[in-house]
């Protein structure tokens, strides 16, 4: 084997080796000397950072020059850039979560390079978590997970073979999914959106809105990235307005995030909507959010991003008696009928394949949320014909807009009213309630077991920590000199989770008993009695802790 010095990819985080923060850690000041040791006696030509921004690739360039000088050789490998981490061979995390990383590098060639972590804790929820992953993503034999000690191995051991056991109990060797999956819509209060003419003549006039003019509605969170673009609409109206010569109000009821995001909607509606009025109210408002459909003769909602599910404005239009236009998307293809309760535009996506830079981008924390969603629904389309010509035919024929609103109104009542709908969870209980009774339990809990895997007994997970394990042969005495009054000055820091001990009175009483002699830890146990067997074991190695009791090791 050659003894040419070997170089990984370091994954860097300026929190991660930053041992000069208030809250220090262990892996803060371990981190901060594995870096000063890789720098100074790795003995490589280059050093490699995986970082996710460039901010944190100039920070780690500040932090090794003022390791070494002259610095090494620099070069900052993106979150993502499986080729370049491929040229190096290896990159190695200051934790032990290897999954996103294995995960990422199955979409190209998972033998370009290797994972590797280190272990600084075992006991946290995330890292628990994050050793169960070793039994189910793409890690390798040629990845690696640093154990600091033997203690670690074992109770990562441990975490593996029992999560291993619990998969394998819960699947039958193969992924099932047991839990039912109904489909129930949302529902609404359809009394709640009647029409209401005193209503739709205050906003109206409130608002500058002529009785002629035909108001056009959108409510929800005006975002054209992660809600709903309007582009579709402000121009397919538009088109239909100048096409039938009606007079048209576009009222767009909602909240902007930002002031950057009002401006380009408010720049948008004046480039696009040159006939149309457009009208922005705060659909925060109570009086708006629930007054604002009665103003209204048609409503709109070219819904094209994939964070919506269901949709339920489309359903409080209805409600509302107001025919709709939106798009044939997600929840709306179930709740709006074409040509009954209004008009559904096509919607058009790219093909499977075309969206896999977005999905790893997000992976790689490149995106946020906002920017994946807004980054895959930028390609999303909404037949722009379709709309226009949804809007002609409603703008030009009041009986249409009637007919489609009062048969909306009737499906509303039908499928979407709350006490349709919780009917509906009801039933769902009652079959559930059924199973319970009947259905066969996976993975039941075999004793000695613990009830989750991956949040087992600490006392167990750890058990090859400590020289001696209690045991209820061990005997007890009492520490000449010793009284629990003299644990009382340093109670903070021994009785900082009382709770989980026992009472005063209960350790007075372990006291007396341990002074009188021939005890052990069972006649410590039935002291105590039914129900508090853990709080006494746990007691008896706390009296040996603060110093009142010795311990004679059973055998």
């Amino acid at each position: 084997m050659s003894d040419a010095p070997v170089n990984a990819a370091l994954y860097y985080h300026p929190e991660g080796v930053d041992a000069s923060q208030p809250k220090l850690m262990g892996r803060h000041a371990a981190g901060e000397g594995f870096l000063a040791g890789f720098v100074r006696h790795a003995g490589v030509e280059t050093l490699y950072c995986s970082a996710l921004t460039q901010a944190h690739f100039e920070d780690f360039q500040r932090r090794v020059g003022q390791l070494r000088a002259p610095p090494p050789p620099m070069q900052w490998i993106r979150r993502g850039d499986a080729a370049a981490l491929a040229r190096v061979g290896c990159v190695t995390l200051p934790h032990p979560d290897l999954a996103p990383i294995a995960w990422q590098r199955r979409h190209g060639d998972q033998r370009g390079y290797s994972v590797t972590g280190v272990f600084h804790t075992t006991a946290s929820e995330a890292i628990m978590t994050a050793i169960a992953t070793f039994a189910t993503a793409p890690i390798q034999a040629w990845d690696a997970a640093i154990c600091t000690s033997r203690s670690v191995k074992t109770t990562v051991e441990r975490i593996v073979a029992t999560w291993s056991d619990y998969l394998q109990e819960r699947t039958g060797g193969r992924p099932r999914a047991p839990l039912q999956l109904p489909i129930i819509p949302l529902g609404v209060d359809c009394d709640a959106f009647a029409p209401s003419a005193a209503t739709r003549k205050s906003l109206r006039t409130r608002h500058g809105i002529g009785e002629s003019e035909i108001v056009v509605l959108f409510v929800g969170r005006l975002s054209y990235h992660a809600k709903a673009n309007p582009y579709a609409l402000m121009l397919g109206l538009e088109r239909a307005a100048a096409a039938t010569r009606q007079p048209v109000r576009l009222v767009m009821a909602g909240w902007f995030a930002d002031d950057v995001l009002e401006s380009h909607f408010r720049d948008a509606a004046r480039a696009l909507c040159r006939r149309v009025k457009v009208t922005f109210l705060d659909g925060r408002s109570p009086e708006v959010r629930f007054g604002v459909w009665a103003m209204a003769d048609i409503f709109a909602s070219p819904s094209d991003n994939v964070q919506e599910t269901f949709g339920l404005t489309p359903v409080e239009a209805m409600a509302a008696g107001l025919p709709v236009v939106v798009s044939d998307w997600d929840g709306y293809r179930d709740t709006v009928r074409e040509g009954i309760d209004g008009f559904t535009a096509p919607t058009l996506m790219p093909p499977p394949g075309a969206g896999v830079d977005i999905a790893l981008r997000y992976a790689y924390e490149l995106d946020s949320y906002d920017r994946y969603v807004g980054g895959a629904s930028q390609s999303v389309a909404v037949d722009l014909e379709a709309t226009t010509a949804a809007f002609r035919i409603l703008l030009a024929d009041p009986d249409r807009r009637r007919t489609m609103g009062e048969a909306g109104r009737a499906r509303a009542r039908a499928e979407f009213d709350w006490r349709v709908v919780i009917g509906r969870y009801q039933d769902l209980w009652r079959e559930l309630a059924a199973r319970r009774a009947k259905d066969p339990e996976l993975a039941p809990r075999r004793p000695g077991t613990p009830g989750n895997p991956l949040r087992d007994d600490p006392y167990a997970l750890f058990a090859s920590y400590p020289t001696h394990t209690l045991a209820l042969g061990d005997r007890l005495r009492l520490v000449p000199g010793m009284s629990l009054d003299d644990v009382q000055p340093a109670a903070p820091i021994v009785t900082y989770m009382a709770v989980l001990l026992p009472t005063h009175d209960e350790l007075r009483a372990m006291l007396a008993r341990i002074g009188a002699g021939d005890c052990t830890v069972a006649a410590i146990v039935e002291l105590l009695g039914p129900g508090r067997e853990v709080v006494a074991l746990r007691g008896t190695t706390w009296l040996a802790k603060v110093g009142l009791v010795a311990l004679e090791v059973d055998g």
